[in-house]
């Protein structure tokens, strides 16, 4: 899939303003400056899609770069919603998985309808084998 004209999708991690903005404007939940700043510097391997310089899509990798990673942050702009950016950050990411993840068990959690999206990288659910739990820190 190929990003609309004027947008450029880089190798990289959004620095800490940015990705806290993008996933508050994409409704995901908020983050601290200092939970960003501690966490995105651990990124395995992130993707960033930009108009010039705004950051539009983000998705990234976490884990411990063997047995396990995490799909995180995959977050669209509203504006940009609809038009195929979220599908170019997981062509990135699962590019990436294939180059580098042999053997690894990667998992994330899909909010809302997002496991559509998913499923078209071969991700399925786990339950009732397993289920996802969270828990939140504060």
């Amino acid at each position: 899939m190929s990003l609309p004209d004027g947008l450029q999708c880089f190798p990289q991690t959004p620095d800490v303003d940015e990705y806290r903005a993008l996933r508050v404007a994409a409704g995901l939940s908020p983050k601290s400056h200092e939970a960003a700043t501690l966490g995105l510097p651990h990124t395995v391997f992130g993707v960033s899609i930009r108009d010039g310089r705004r950051l539009v899509a983000m998705g990234r990798l976490i884990g411990d770069r063997g047995c396990f990673l995490q799909v995180v942050d995959i977050a669209v702009l509203p504006a940009w919603q609809g038009r195929g950016l979220g599908k170019v950050v997981m062509q990135q990411l699962d590019q990436w998985l294939a180059a580098h993840a042999v053997g690894a068990y990667v998992s994330l959690i899909a909010d809302g309808h997002a496991n559509r999206l998913y499923a078209q990288f071969g991700f399925a659910e786990t339950a009732p084998r397993s289920v996802g739990m969270a828990k939140v820190v504060t």
